[in-house]
């Protein structure tokens, strides 16, 4: 496809000198011209994507491809059918015979090349089991795969493997996350069989060089340095904080989602045997021994190094589980995952490149929120991620768009938390803030630095006055979540008085669960501790225990 189209381009692009000489005056005439420019410049891409591009991948989205040489076709035949009426006849007569061949071809999909991209699907599909069984069956799959596709030398082997780092940046530039995770197997795929290859060149960018290597030990990471372990529990204390117990509304037929909370990290599956390590972080057992049997020493979320590879039941996470599943009307797991989850392998990607770049006095944590990568099968097919390609022309443009519509939702949450006089309604925007700043490090920055700590206190003062318990569970958690993991908003905190505002709380009230979530929260602060100890917080936590 990529020589028929490469003559035909060819033959255009000979001509366009002829045809801009003809010098049309018109504005039909000019918009003719353009209009042949830019199906020149979309065939011009094709032929770039597919000289440049990974040849795994190629072959795995091997339709799109196709669809995208049927588009440039017919981008060609509209546009020189346009200025065939403004040029001389001499010119006009080679624009039909360029014509009467474009649309006498017909593009297909090289056989082999289709039947090598459906043996890579399958291996997607299949090649993420627990057990190493399939390890030989991979291996001979993949094998034959590269073999075809002509990747036969550390050379080629090297060349693929550039391609596919474009590509994972390219995804990740359009945050396209299942891309990311498709394109991080394959990657994955041809550094663990890099033993198939002659060693003749090494990539001074490819930390894995020639060598293979385990599926997952992709680099080492440095230390996490002190005050880790605390930052870690933070953002645990954040998420369990934030679960709602209330059953899910959905429609009739439809299956509820499990919060990411009660999810593993790797397996995205509700859990059967949730164990902590030593980051604080939960897990599938079967998935982190999965992980660390691999030979990592880091957490998969955090890609903190971990002091220790200990794992403890977590009976809490498991309790939680049991009651979501009976408010929901689901079934308990009964068993781990029997399968990795294509999000493995982005995880152990983003070891390997957090190692990489990572610098002595910093400690890069992998951003994973709001990531939902399923199974190959279950979230669509191949064809999707490319058809995502031609959105978001203006990335920048639509980012500054939507952070200043962020900016103005927050300042108009801010006007009515501290404008309005009924308390109802004050609390269905607390909650919303409660929400916002659930797992959102910005947000909880942007709200301390305007204002949001002394609307808040203001608005759980008025819930302590009214006796309103249910406004006051509001809004200690929103301030739950606005102190996580942010020290400048505890110490706004302790500043404005909210441990006098707590006393009066659990003096006053019922509200004791989100009060104790809120002292622990700001005894993370090193300071707070006294002023803590000395307050009423010690008699009220030794009672309730």
């Amino acid at each position: 496809m990529c020589k028929i189209l490469s003559a035909i381009y060819c033959k255009v692009l000979s001509i366009f000198p002829s045809l801009e000489a003809a010098r049309p005056r018109s504005k039909s005439g000019i918009q003719a011209l353009c209009s042949l420019h830019i199906a020149l410049e979309k065939a011009k891409n094709v032929l770039q994507h597919c000289s440049t591009c990974s040849k795994l991948y190629l072959a795995i989205t091997g339709d799109s491809v196709l669809l995208k040489f049927e588009k440039a076709k017919c981008a060609l035949i509209d546009s020189l059918r346009r200025v065939e009426d403004i040029v001389p006849q001499s010119i006009g007569c080679q624009i039909l015979e360029i014509v009467s061949e474009l649309e006498g071809t017909v593009f297909s999909l090289d056989l082999l090349e289709k039947q090598v991209g459906d043996e890579m699907i399958t291996l997607l599909q299949h090649g993420r089991k627990f057990d190493d069984c399939n390890d030989n069956n991979e291996l001979e799959s993949f094998h034959q795969a590269a073999t075809r596709l002509g990747i036969t030398s550390s050379r080629a082997a090297l060349t693929e493997r550039r391609a596919l780092k474009k590509l994972i940046e390219r995804a990740r530039a359009e945050e396209d996350k299942r891309k990311e995770s498709i394109v991080a197997y394959l990657l994955h795929l041809m550094r663990k069989y890099s033993k198939l290859f002659r060693s003749e060149v090494s990539d001074d960018n490819d930390s894995q060089g020639s060598t293979p290597c385990s599926p997952t030990v992709l680099g080492s990471l440095e230390d996490g340095g002190s005050g880790g372990n605390g930052q870690a529990f933070e953002r645990q204390l954040s998420k369990l904080s934030s679960f709602n117990f209330k059953p899910n509304i959905r429609r009739s037929g439809q299956i509820p989602i499990p919060p990411e909370e009660l999810r593993c990290p790797i397996s995205l599956q509700l859990m059967y045997d949730p164990v902590i390590i030593a980051s604080g972080q939960t897990y599938e057992r079967i998935c982190i021994e999965k992980w660390l049997g691999d030979g990592h020493d880091t957490c998969p979320k955090t890609q903190q190094r971990l002091p220790h590879l200990s794992l403890t039941p977590n009976y809490c996470v498991k309790g939680l589980i049991a009651s979501w599943c009976e408010q929901n009307g689901v079934p308990n797991p009964d068993g781990p995952p029997e399968s990795l989850d294509l999000n493995y392998w982005r995880l152990a990607l983003s070891e390997s490149e957090t190692a990489n770049t990572r610098s002595v006095d910093s400690v890069g944590f992998c951003n994973l929120k709001g990531v939902k990568v399923g199974p190959l099968e279950e979230s669509g097919t191949i064809e999707e991620i490319e058809g995502k390609e031609a959105e978001n022309e203006h990335p920048c443009v639509q980012e500054e768009v939507s952070e200043l519509n962020v900016l103005e939702r927050y300042q108009d949450l801010l006007s009515v938390l501290n404008e309005e006089e009924n308390l109802r309604k004050r609390c269905k925007v607390v909650e919303q803030i409660r929400l916002l700043l659930k797992d959102d490090e910005e947000a909880r920055i942007f709200m301390g630095a305007n204002g949001f700590v002394e609307g808040l206190l203001q608005f759980l003062d008025s819930a302590v006055r009214e006796g309103n318990a249910m406004a006051q569970e509001i809004g200690a958690m929103a301030l739950f979540n606005l102190a996580v993991n942010n020290n400048r908003n505890k110490e706004l905190m302790l500043a404005a008085g909210v441990i006098l505002l707590l006393e009066d709380m659990v003096s006053n009230s019922n509200a004791h669960e989100s009060a104790t979530a809120l002292y622990l929260n700001l005894s993370c602060l090193e300071q707070a501790k006294s002023i803590i100890g000395s307050s009423k917080a010690v008699p009220f936590l030794v009672q309730l225990l």
